[in-house]
C-alpha cells in the first residue's frame, strides 16, 4: 500500500472543494444522493435553483478523483516493461498527442500515456476560466 501513495508515482491527491463555497455544496448533494441508493436517473439531475456548470464541473472533478484513485492503485503492476503500449485490448493502442511536446500521435507506454493524460486533466480543472472556483462566476461550457 505504501507504493501507492510514493509521491513519486503518478497518483495525485484529491482536488477538494472548500468548504463554504456553492460546489462544496453541490459536492455534498452529490455524495448523498450517490449513497442513498436512489434511481441513478434521479441522482444525476440538477437540483433546483443551481447552475448545470457547476453541477458538471462537481461531477467531472469527482470522477477525475476516482478515476485517479484507481489508477494509484494499479500503478504499481502496469510498468514500462509490463504495458509498452497503451491498448484497450488487443484491437486496439491509443496513442499521445498534445499541442506541445508530441505533435503527432505517438506510442507511449501505458504509465507513460496515463502520466500525460492525467496531468493534462489536472490542468483543465485547474484553469480557472473553465472550472472557476469563486462563487457566483460562470465556468466556460467545454463541448
Amino acid at each position: 500500500l505504501k507504493q501507492v501513495f510514493n509521491k513519486d508515482k503518478t497518483f495525485r491527491p484529491r482536488k477538494k472543494f472548500e468548504p463554504g463555497t456553492q460546489r462544496f455544496e453541490l459536492y455534498k448533494k452529490a455524495q448523498a444522493s450517490l449513497k442513498s441508493g436512489l434511481d441513478l436517473k434521479a441522482v444525476v439531475q440538477l437540483p433546483p435553483g443551481e447552475s448545470i456548470n457547476d453541477w458538471i464541473a462537481v461531477h467531472v472533478v469527482d470522477f477525475f478523483n476516482r478515476i485517479n484513485l484507481i489508477y494509484g492503485t494499479m500503478s504499481e503492476y502496469c510498468t514500462e516493461k509490463s504495458c509498452p503500449i497503451m491498448s484497450g485490448g488487443l484491437k486496439y493502442e491509443y496513442r499521445w498527442q498534445d499541442d506541445s511536446k508530441y505533435k503527432k500521435p505517438t506510442k507511449l507506454s501505458a504509465p507513460q500515456y496515463m502520466c500525460m493524460l492525467m496531468d493534462w486533466i489536472e490542468m483543465l480543472i485547474n484553469n480557472e476560466d473553465i472550472f472557476p472556483t469563486r462563487i457566483g462566476e460562470c465556468a466556460l461550457v467545454l463541448h
